[in-house]
């Protein structure tokens, strides 16, 4: 193979995913020189629920996204919520920052929506080359990065690479920065099924008590959904946290098979003729569980950087948001009339992440570590569900939605809870960090009874 030398771009960001296609975008608007680089080539499935809450929708809007559905987007008014029989539909609230309604679309085409609007912002998109290392120069300072692109070896050249290249975190672990096992971590498997009377539910469907036919009286570990497609599919998954027992040893896919067997016969979801396609799994990083979020010229957006929200298991939104976050920080930088002062804008990076969502996310590793004892989650439903009042604010706290400040009181008592919260720093949080290597998703493990292909496989 040869190596060939290829013009410098202001940024080069690894991964068309949204993070990165969000990322390319926005540096893009600035008018910076941007390079996309994608291993795979669209369109390409990715292991997801397929849901957005309106988080994810204000940044579509933002990067100009047609969200109608004429342009094929399912919406839906809020979440419901299942346990146990009982059930309470949750509106989205009404807030000034973010719209009242969510979204769902497959990943099939989701991202190349995304990555479409960062061409169309003025970014090269490069698919088909997939990045094995980065490169660095004389000062042990990231300047660009090694890929093999049509057989070849290639070297594209950057002052700044932005890292959206997924849970594996190839980039990141090149320059030591591994995850820190002391933060939540997840496994979500998902399987879509063709299904008439959910395929157009106006609710996102949210399960926190898994039961099986053949232990009807324990209390399964995880937490499961059904989100309408509105294709005649509806996309069902679930998700287990490395908080609780049952999560290096569980089966998914028989659990998910076993927990779809209680549902109702007319949903179409106990006949496995109905079955779209194989399930597959996914990790979930969590809690910002690799950090910093910048060094030596390398930023780190979405799953690389553990992005995941701890509370509801929702990526996309933090991932886009990220991404502009990390845009705006390096188009501040590189306008910067030093090398020195360069960097000194950059290192803000982690420090606005930080500042973003680090006490929310502590809030959410402590959430993480209690609904991983099943006394605790048994004790919420049974009592939680008989509280709307309660329950609304329990909504504001999941999704991340509140006005600031405040214009009601669950907003008060949401944005109360993160004043006090502090962000997470170095520190580790209750219950996780004694947990070892053993106890924790490997980056080559794979769940019991998922199959993966080689783009997927992200555990």
């Amino acid at each position: 193979m040869t190596t060939h030398a290829t013009p410098d771009a202001d940024v080069i960001v690894v991964g068309a995913g949204p993070g990165g296609s969000a990322a390319a975008y926005h540096l893009a608007s600035r008018g910076l020189d941007v390079m996309l680089l994608e291993k795979t080539r669209f369109p390409r499935e990715k292991v997801c629920g397929d849901g957005l809450t309106p988080r994810a929708v204000a940044q579509l809007l933002k990067m100009g996204v047609d969200t109608s559905e004429s342009a094929g987007w399912l919406r839906n008014r809020g979440l419901r919520v299942v346990a146990d029989g009982a059930s309470i539909e949750l509106d989205w609230p009404t807030l000034e920052d973010f719209p009242d309604y969510g979204l769902t679309r497959t990943r099939l085409d989701f991202d190349q929506i995304l990555a479409d609007r960062a061409v169309a912002a003025g970014a090269e998109l490069r698919c088909g080359v997939k990045v094995t290392a980065p490169v660095f120069d004389l000062a042990g300072r990231v300047c660009g990065i090694t890929a093999v692109e049509d057989g070849e070896t290639v070297t594209y050249k950057a002052p700044l690479v932005i890292a959206a290249d997924g849970v594996s975190g190839r980039l990141a672990l090149a320059l030591g920065l591994k995850r820190d096992e002391g933060r939540p971590m997840g496994v979500a498997v998902r399987q879509y099924y063709r299904s008439e009377a959910k395929h157009d539910d106006d609710y996102l469907e949210s399960w926190l008590a898994l039961r099986t036919a053949a232990e009807p009286d324990v209390l399964q570990p995880g937490y499961g959904w059904i989100f309408g497609l509105g294709d005649g599919r509806v996309n069902v998954g679930l998700g287990v946290l490395n908080s609780s027992a049952g999560y290096q040893n569980t089966d998914y896919r028989g659990l998910l098979r076993d927990w779809l067997a209680n549902t109702p016969e007319e949903w179409g979801l106990t006949d496995e003729a109905n079955a779209d396609g194989p399930v597959r799994g996914a990790a979930l990083p969590m809690g910002f569980n690799r950090t910093p979020h910048y060094s030596r010229g390398l930023m780190l957006v979405g799953d690389s950087g553990g992005m995941v929200n701890p509370f509801n298991g929702e990526g996309i939104a933090y991932a886009i948001e990220a991404g502009e976050v990390a845009a705006e920080t390096a188009a501040e930088a590189l306008r910067a009339p030093s090398v020195p002062r360069r960097e000194a804008v950059l290192r803000t990076y982690a420090e606005r992440m930080d500042r973003l969502w680090g006490s929310y996310y502590r809030m959410g590793g402590i959430f993480v570590h209690l609904i991983g004892q099943p006394a605790v989650m048994k004790l919420c439903t049974e009592h939680g569900l008989k509280r709307p009042a309660l329950m609304r604010v329990v909504l504001k706290l999941l999704a991340n939605l509140t006005d600031r400040p405040g214009r009601d009181v669950a907003d008060r008592i949401v944005n109360g809870m993160r004043v006090v919260t502090p962000g997470l720093g170095r520190t580790r949080l209750p219950g996780l960090a004694s947990r070892t290597a053993s106890h924790t998703a490997r980056a080559d493990a794979r769940p019991v009874g998922v199959t993966t292909s080689a783009t997927e496989r992200r555990v």
